[in-house]
């Protein structure tokens, strides 16, 4: 049986997608690029629930469920937080942007896991902590360099970001690639 990779992700409305943009360059002129992979504004996205390999064949039922999802589920406003790190102890993994807890937010992530369960799917057993990747810190850099994104990461004052309404939940694809992963939408559902 064939298999896509896939996700289920929230987008980034525009003028949330220029602030990040002019916030990650700012970061980047700080950091460089030789010890940290940056996310393109392009392939930033909230992930509500990673899927991992699907069989072809469910692509109908998590149609289905994100358009049931979307009757019961508001539009509202995405406010990012501020700026960290995964893990926050000496050996970073990942920079990232916290994203501001919603009732609306949460409650979407919850039923979105709750449906993806009834399909077989595992259930989050970590709290959500929603965040969009701003980097991935390569392997095997000189603990100095790591000091440098310690510090960076501490005293980075972020600009100011406007909140932005999210109206639409989406079921992506994402194909690895040798330069990065490319996603492909496969499904969008307006949110009520």
């Amino acid at each position: 049986m064939t298999q896509i990779r896939a996700f289920i992700a929230l987008d980034l409305p525009q003028p949330i997608q220029d602030s990040i943009k002019k916030e990650s360059s700012r970061l980047q002129k700080i950091l460089g690029q030789e010890t940290i992979r940056w996310t393109s504004i392009q392939n930033m996205h909230l992930t509500l629930k990673f899927l991992g390999n699907i069989p072809n064949n469910h692509v109908d039922f998590l149609k289905q469920m994100l358009t049931q999802l979307s009757d019961s589920h508001a539009a509202f406003d995405l406010q990012i937080g501020g700026i960290g790190s995964f893990p926050s102890g000496k050996l970073i993994r990942v920079l990232w942007l916290g994203i501001q807890p919603a009732a609306e937010l949460t409650s979407l992530q919850r039923d979105v896991d709750a449906g993806t369960s009834r399909l077989g799917y595992e259930k989050e057993a970590r709290a959500f902590s929603p965040h969009l990747t701003l980097g991935r810190v390569k392997q095997n850099i000189h603990p100095n360099e790591m000091q440098k994104i310690r510090n960076a990461i501490q005293t980075f004052q972020l600009g100011k970001i406007p909140s932005a309404r999210v109206d639409s939940v989406h079921l992506y694809q994402s194909d690895l690639h040798q330069n990065g992963s490319v996603y492909t939408k496969l499904f969008s559902a307006k949110l009520s």
